[in-house]
């Protein structure tokens, strides 16, 4: 296997101190592709970037118009949330809302991303739970869905479960790819994930985008989860987060979905693109900053916007006393 290339490297002074290496897909909403590096047939695990399409069957089913869901509710479902107050308290008044409780929620107990809100759980004397989980908001969708077409609840995690039989057929659809289910793994949080290559994944984010290649109720759904997530991108991280500080200054352009293990992904939908890149090493600092250049070059953001996404992609390397010693660059142009 050949590898990918190197696209990202990190400075200190004169010398390369460290690389990642990876590969990128940038796909219209026809499969065509725009610009690609690296291996984009390779199968990955998008890890929680998919959270954008599995999403899908909680509106296509009627359920978030059954339990009224705004689209605080549903950018919450796809969320890889910092377990703020606020990502707290709306899951809790979610599952309220469906009869449902913590205790439904399968996705296991975790402190929260943020350092902040582990901190006040310490000095409340809580111990943390699976509503501080960062998928618990994706979780409570399934739940939801699951209760409102009066599906078994505790196993709504299982390969063979309806949830999860919807979200395989809407990345099925999505993706244009077979999804071979030999090549199903586990998520952190417990629920299947598939197996695709980064070409497919881009796709299925063009087409979110635009609605191309779709059924009119999945672009609807599209169109609503895009609508929930570009005007509640602090649902979708939370304070600190690199997705959220991007989404605030773009606005309604565009959408973006982090993944585990360097995993990203961006929708376009002015420009009718999805974008789809793997860091090998799982760098979430070499993401960060591909994402941002491909945002920057393919996106046609204004130059504040495109000077500002800059400086979020490719910060300065200090030291402890807060001098400038490196950089991050990438190694080739976009």
């Amino acid at each position: 296997m050949t590898d990918n290339p190197i696209l990202i490297e990190i400075t200190r002074g004169p010398l390369m101190e460290s690389h990642h290496r990876g590969a990128y897909a940038v796909i219209d909403d026809e499969g065509n592709v725009v610009t690609r590096a690296g291996d984009i047939d390779r199968l990955i695990y998008p890890r929680s970037a998919l959270k954008l399409l599995q999403a899908l069957p909680l509106i296509e089913s009627g359920a978030a118009d059954h339990w009224r869901l705004s689209e605080t509710e549903l950018a919450l479902a796809c969320a890889s949330h910092n377990g703020e107050k606020k990502h707290v308290n709306t899951v809790l008044n979610w599952l309220q809302r469906a009869g449902l409780s913590e205790g439904h929620l399968r996705c296991g107990s975790q402190p929260p991303t943020s350092r902040e809100a582990r901190t006040q759980l310490i000095i409340d004397n809580v111990k943390p739970g699976p509503v501080h989980h960062n998928c618990s908001g994706k979780h409570t969708g399934f739940l939801t869905t699951a209760a409102y077409l009066k599906e078994p609840l505790p196993n709504y995690l299982d390969l063979d479960h309806p949830v999860q039989r919807r979200v395989r057929e809407a990345l099925t659809e999505t993706t244009s790819d077979n999804l071979d289910i030999n090549r199903v793994g586990v998520d952190g949080c417990g629920a299947p994930i598939f197996g695709m290559p980064l070409r497919g994944l881009a796709l299925a984010m063009a087409r979110y985008g635009t609605g191309a290649g779709l059924s009119a109720a999945r672009m609807k759904a599209t169109a609503r989860l895009y609508s929930a997530i570009v005007h509640e991108p602090f649902m979708i991280g939370g304070s600190g987060r690199w997705c959220t500080k991007v989404m605030k200054l773009t606005g309604t352009q565009l959408a973006i979905k982090e993944g585990a293990e360097g995993v990203y992904c961006g929708i376009v939908p002015a420009k009718r693109i999805g974008i789809a890149l793997k860091i090998d090493d799982g760098g979430s600092r070499a993401a960060e900053a591909m994402m941002g250049l491909l945002l920057i070059r393919y996106a046609e953001l204004d130059s504040e916007a495109s000077t500002e996404l800059e400086k979020l992609s490719l910060p300065s390397i200090f030291n402890s006393e807060g001098r400038e010693v490196g950089t991050t660059r990438p190694m080739e142009a976009i």
